[in-house]
């Protein structure tokens, strides 16, 4: 059984999404999280290399529901062009700190169901490799977010019809 975390269908689905780009550190990469009236969301925008940046990022609050709490997996349902994504997985509400990470390349131009099982996930510290403290469970998720940082300077476009939790 799949448990739904976000479903991009409806313009309010994106709302919460906030954008936390490498501006944070003095880069100029800028993306946002926004609905699609075809009915589907869209993580898109255009990463730069300039001033030691590199990256763009949305990140969202997550709730998952009690009868989710033995999945081992993250399931999304996404179109790509061509470039490669992270989802990241974080445990805490803090801005900063350990986030999970696992990598996904859609494919360009038609919609895939992408599987990331929660053992794949790599603890990382503003992106390098840290020893976590626990093994990630779907119980403890408190938010989620999707990041690209292929060291490619140039637009992107991910589009998003549902992120869930499943097996």
């Amino acid at each position: 059984m799949n448990f739904i975390l976000y479903r991009f269908d409806q313009p309010e689905a994106t709302a919460p999404w906030q954008a936390i780009d490498d501006r944070v550190m003095g880069g100029v990469s800028a993306s946002r999280m926004h609905h699609d009236p075809a009915g589907h969301g869209v993580f898109s925008g255009e990463v730069s290399l300039e001033n030691n940046g590199g990256f763009a990022s949305v990140r969202a609050p997550v709730r998952p529901p009690e009868a989710a709490a033995g999945a081992s997996a993250c399931l999304l349902e996404v179109r790509g062009d061509g470039r490669r994504y992270k989802l990241n997985l974080r445990t805490d509400d803090n801005f900063d700190g350990i986030t999970h990470q696992a990598g996904f390349a859609p494919p360009a131009g038609e919609w895939a169901w992408v599987r990331l099982p929660l053992a794949d996930f790599v603890a990382t510290w503003r992106g390098r490799p840290v020893t976590a403290p626990d093994t990630l469970a779907a119980a403890q998720l408190r938010q989620l977010g999707l990041l690209i940082a292929d060291r490619q300077a140039g637009p992107f476009r991910l589009e998003v019809r549902a992120i869930a939790l499943g097996d």
